[in-house]
């Protein structure tokens, strides 16, 4: 049997908590900020964790690393 790979770009985007939830950068922080107000911009800050029902298909696609 072959190994499973890790998938790349799901390893470059998200990063596993200690119980198994995924977690990621919020899209919209790169660029292009001045024309949001404050409140938004301290929201977007951080990261956020993924809904349960796409962190199973990240979760198989890490691999079940954390990384």
């Amino acid at each position: 049997m072959p190994k499973q790979k890790t998938h790349k770009g799901t390893k470059k985007r998200f990063r596993l908590t200690g119980t198994g939830k995924a977690k990621h950068r919020q899209s919209g922080t790169s660029h292009l900020a001045a024309r949001m107000d404050q409140k938004r911009k301290r929201n977007l800050r951080g990261t956020t964790v993924v809904a349960e029902v796409d962190a199973k298909r990240i979760r198989q696609a890490l691999g079940d690393n954390s990384y």
